[in-house]
């Protein structure tokens, strides 16, 4: 969603109205992960892709409807759908997506929207199915939650369960029953908004080189910190977002260290290692790792105990980084620390 925003509100400055598409179940298989979000406004004009350019005209179509009516609506493609043929969904599978309004003055979309802006980690419960479609609940990390989905225990419930996705950082569809609608489907989707993810290397070493430019392939924002200058020159680093020089306890606590944040650390200067592990167990970084061999990790982790982390702070660390592919050019090292890195993303 975060991606969408430029577009939709040029379209309101427009004076165009909006809508937004969000896959929300997948039967079998599809080109696009749960929650990839699609704008239309009301000129029919799209941004984004719920299925990869199968259904996206469709989808389109049947937003301009949704806008005409104010009412959201739920809509399915797919091979065993009728329709088949017309969206060329050839992947063999089945897909749902949830079509919704999206006007500008609506407070709850306001308070949703400056968090995307923000770069801060919320999820929007929305009731797809059933009578109570429509509801929605904006939630934060901290059990925070506004709106409501028209139920009192259904709204604790989601709140609890949300906590559980964002720490997953996965969306999810849930069924539930509406007290006195036995026989009615419903259902609702939690749809969670991760930070953008960030890549934060401790060491400005030639290893760095290459893995910065793989992260960005990727999408991760990549900031290199290191406390000495002639490492960290432009001349090196030039292709990184953003390059830092400084000692990590000075530097890290302005670095926004989030959910979505993966941390490299490798210089194999203690000086400069330890104190960037020390914050960054007791940090919410996503991933830990450390650059050294079996040996050197053991010595680490006497000195990090000595720092006083925990057993379980400690077990934060990836050490040896990086998959055990046999890889010993920095290209290769690089590969290996990614690997990782997607897998615990």
């Amino acid at each position: 969603m975060r991606e969408l925003l430029q577009q939709i509100n040029r379209w309101r400055g427009e004076g165009k109205q909006v809508a937004v598409a969000t896959l929300v179940q997948v039967y079998g298989s599809a080109p696009q992960p749960l929650g990839v979000k699609m704008a239309i406004s009301s000129a029919g004009e799209i941004a984004g892709s719920v299925s990869g350019g199968c259904v996206e005209g469709a989808v389109a179509q049947e937003a301009l409807e949704v806008l005409a009516a104010r009412r959201p609506t739920v809509v399915e493609y797919g091979i065993a759908d009728e329709l088949a043929q017309s969206v060329g969904l050839a992947c063999g599978g089945q897909i749902a997506v949830f079509i919704e309004p999206w006007p500008a003055n609506d407070p709850l979309n306001n308070t949703y929207e400056q968090a995307l802006t923000e770069a801060r980690m919320v999820a929007m419960a929305s009731v797809i199915r059933g009578p109570l479609t429509g509801n929605r609940l904006l939630i934060w990390p901290n059990n925070e939650s506004h709106g409501t989905l028209g139920m009192a225990s259904l709204d604790r419930q989601t709140v609890d369960r949300a906590q559980i996705m964002m720490e997953a950082q996965q969306p999810q569809l849930v069924p539930f029953e509406v007290e006195g609608e036995q026989g009615i489907r419903s259902a609702l989707f939690i749809d969670v908004q991760p930070p953008p993810p960030k890549l934060l290397i401790i060491g400005a070493v030639h290893i760095a080189i290459p893995l910065i430019t793989f992260a960005k392939m990727l999408g991760f924002y990549t900031v290199v910190l290191d406390a000495r200058s002639a490492f960290g020159t432009l001349d090196r680093f030039g292709h990184a977002d953003r390059m830092q020089v400084g000692w990590p306890a000075d530097a890290l606590p302005d670095l926004h260290v989030d959910e979505s944040t993966y941390i490299v650390v490798l210089t194999h200067d203690e000086k400069i290692d330890d104190p960037a592990l020390l914050y960054a167990c007791r940090s919410p970084a996503r991933y830990i790792g450390a650059l050294g061999s079996n040996r050197t990790h053991a010595r680490r982790v006497e000195r990090l105990r000595e720092l006083g982390l925990s057993e379980g702070e400690i077990a934060r660390i990836h050490a040896p980084i990086g998959l055990d592919i046999g890889a010993r050019k920095p290209e290769e090292i690089a590969v290996a620390i990614l690997a990782e890195i997607i897998a615990a993303k």
